[in-house]
């Protein structure tokens, strides 16, 4: 049902640009008659400007002629031409009752794989409540001891998109970790790096590197090709002897 906006500005209005009766603009406005008389008298609503309902589409001109010639003609409202749909109520999630069972599960797998999200991220995901949570995880829930970590969107619960979009934004504030921070074990079974097993960092080479940096003689390759050609050829003339 419409209602009146600004129903003490409209009542000013009414008390100094019509004739109507005290009752009819307090039934009009849904004030006490006896208000209406203080603001007629100045004793009230003494710094609101009056508000034409007429001009806001609240109340039409014929309306208004119909109730100022009979004192006891009721104003009706006028209908908005804009429907303003009604703003909904946040509303707890609803869980399935078969699937209720499964939130304390669920809970313990979010606990435990997503330290990083908040309570009110996990209720949103799972339908649950607080104290729940802190029971849980504070290992206090009557049923701690046959609790299973489950994936929620595995139970149903929620879908990957929910829990992911919730993972992001728990993560979004979180610190960069230090770039000095320590190396952990299974890092350290790692292949050193080329530069530090030839040592190219710090100038000293081995000696297999430096031998393969030496200049290479011409003349002493070619000097070994020939005592190979002058071995060949005696070894020819000896088999023709």
């Amino acid at each position: 049902m419409a209602e009146l906006l600004m129903p003490k500005a409209t009542a000013v209005w009414l008390v100094d640009n019509t004739s109507l009766s005290f009752n009819q603009i307090a039934e009009f406005c849904k004030l006490h008659p006896l208000e209406v008389k203080a603001i007629a008298d100045g004793e009230a609503a003494q710094g609101i400007k009056g508000l034409d309902p007429i001009s806001t589409g609240q109340l039409s001109r014929d309306e208004l002629e119909k109730a100022q010639a009979d004192t006891n003609y009721k104003l009706k409202l006028q209908e908005s031409r804009i429907k303003i749909p009604a703003a909904k109520r946040k509303r707890p999630r609803y869980t399935p009752v078969s699937k209720r069972q499964d939130r304390p599960n669920a809970i313990r797998w979010l606990t435990r794989n997503h330290p990083e999200l908040k309570d009110s991220q996990i209720i949103r995901l799972v339908g649950t409540t607080k104290n729940t949570i802190e029971a849980i995880r504070e290992g206090a829930h009557w049923n701690s001891a046959n609790l299973t970590p489950m994936d929620p969107v595995t139970l149903g619960l929620c879908t990957q998109i929910a829990l992911d979009f919730e993972v992001q934004k728990a993560n979004k504030n979180r610190p960069v970790e230090e770039q000095n921070a320590p190396v952990p074990m299974e890092a350290q079974d790692q292949l050193i790096p080329a530069s530090e097993t030839q040592g190219l960092g710090n100038g000293d080479m081995t000696d297999s590197a430096a031998h393969s940096n030496d200049a290479v003689d011409a003349a002493s390759v070619f000097s070994a090709f020939e005592n190979l050609k002058s071995a060949k050829e005696a070894d020819e003339d000896e088999d023709l002897g």
